[in-house]
């Protein structure tokens, strides 16, 4: 009588393939597709085992999986008592599926790691600040210039020791009048780490 076994079986003779070159395409052991093709289910965990490996070895061999799969359900609804081993499922993975699981595992647990060092290091840089305005530094008819700058929305900003308030987005305005020459702005900014960061910008107004 033709069973689920001998009909994969022998459609992968018809196609010359041995079982090393099964185990390669579909990531299961030869010894546990040898046990598929003779029947011997209790090699197996369950028969949701049985059924997976038999959907992709019937779709490798170019069968159709739903009927192979509804000839095992016949099948095994005639059999009864299959006792299953138990822990064979690290066994049933080959080695390439156990390479490619545990890959998955290394790249998650290395992605992890860049991500904490990352975020490490963005708590323990310096606050970072950007002028945005004015674009031009030198000056003739201004006596006041409106200064726009943006840094982190939790840090403390101070300009000759004046404290300047941000808004929500991290920008800051501060008037600063000028004289004729050279004219340095000073701006401090202390992040929510407490680490400092000091940018200076000279201003010219000439005569």
């Amino acid at each position: 009588m033709l069973s689920v076994g001998s009909l994969l079986k022998n459609k992968r003779e018809q196609k010359k393939l041995s079982l090393t070159d099964v185990e390669k395409q579909i990531k299961v052991r030869a010894k546990f597709i040898a046990a598929l093709e003779e029947d011997r289910w209790d090699v197996f965990t369950s028969k949701i085992y049985i059924s997976g490996i038999i959907k992709n070895y019937s779709q490798f061999l170019g069968l159709d999986y739903r009927k192979v799969l509804a000839f095992f359900r016949r099948e095994y609804e005639l059999k009864e008592d299959i006792r299953f081993k138990k822990r064979v499922s690290k066994r049933y993975f080959s080695p390439d599926s156990k390479k490619a699981v545990w890959a998955g595992f290394l790249s998650v647990f290395l992605l992890f790691i860049f991500y904490f060092i990352f975020q490490l290091f963005q708590y323990l840089k310096p606050p970072q600040i950007e002028i945005q305005s004015p674009v031009t530094t030198t000056f003739r008819r201004e006596n006041v210039i409106k200064i726009v700058g943006k840094t982190e929305k939790e840090a403390t900003i101070t300009i000759f020791g004046e404290r300047v308030y941000q808004n929500k987005e991290g920008i800051f305005e501060f008037m600063f009048p000028l004289h004729i020459g050279n004219n340095i702005l000073s701006v401090e900014v202390i992040g929510a780490n407490g680490k400092k960061t000091v940018i200076e910008r000279i201003f010219k107004k000439t005569q």
